[in-house]
């Protein structure tokens, strides 16, 4: 028979007929004199297997390798990985389904559903209560916790409770009304250091020391995240992390 023939009796077109010959997992068979390729019933069938194998997820590898050896040998390896490969993924969607769950099963669904409840609460404790830069330090929080996994938001929650108590949320609230004041102050200003070192007093030890330090530590990120603030709100924010590195090189040493 004729690729074309051997094509609609095996339900594939001919241009996978021909991807198969090209990557060696389908023989190509000796030209005819006239030059037509002419194909048998052996041909069939293992065309055949290689479709219904690709439809059980093998990849065109593990194709050639599992049609390679005539005596089953890798064969069988072959469809016992995959068989793993496959529990795996069904290990993984149950683990999604059951978030998704969780998720559906909450009363009140909103984006905060999305972090543990313990962050969710802690960080709306720590509301910026009207203030422009305090909006801003909520999200700068908010996307902490959201690249965390659900262990790593439940640390970082307790973390930074402390500063939900009424004192400190009530200095907090006083740090951001001397930042919004700073809203169009160049860099030099001279209330700049001052806010600096209380903000830096302000964050407990435990929470400074995460931010990354020591000769390596990488703050370029802080750039990007500070270009809607005034020069003046960023040198504050950068004397800050530089004051914080400090703070978790000296964690580390200790």
């Amino acid at each position: 028979m004729r690729i074309g023939e051997l094509a609609a009796l095996v339900g594939v077109s001919t241009r996978t007929v021909r991807y198969y010959h090209h990557l060696g997992i389908l023989p190509e068979p000796e030209r005819l004199p006239n030059g037509y390729r002419e194909y048998r019933l052996r041909d069939a069938v293992r065309l055949a297997r290689v479709r219904h194998l690709a439809g059980l997820g093998l990849s065109l590898e593990e194709l050639r390798d599992a049609l390679a050896d005539e005596r089953g040998v890798d064969f069988r390896e072959a469809l016992q990985e995959l068989d793993a490969d496959l529990a795996r993924q069904q290990e993984a969607i149950a683990a999604r389904r059951a978030r998704l769950a969780a998720l559906l099963a909450q009363p009140d669904l909103s984006p905060e559903s999305m972090m543990s409840p313990d962050a969710a609460a802690v960080l709306r404790d720590l509301g910026g209560d009207g203030s422009a830069f305090g909006t801003f330090d909520h999200e700068l929080l908010t996307l902490a916790t959201m690249l965390s996994d659900e262990q790593g938001q439940t640390g970082l929650a307790e973390l930074m409770r402390p500063m939900t108590e009424p004192g400190a949320l009530a200095a907090g609230r006083e740090l951001y009304r001397r930042l919004d004041e700073l809203a169009d102050a160049e860099a030099g200003d001279e209330r700049v250091g001052p806010l600096a070192e209380d903000m830096a007093a302000h964050i407990p030890d435990e929470l400074a020391a995460m931010v990354p330090s020591g000769p390596g530590a990488d703050l370029s990120w802080m750039e990007a995240m500070t270009e809607e603030l005034s020069p003046a709100q960023a040198e504050v924010l950068r004397l800050l992390f530089t004051e914080l590195t400090e703070i978790g090189s000296k964690e580390g040493a200790g």
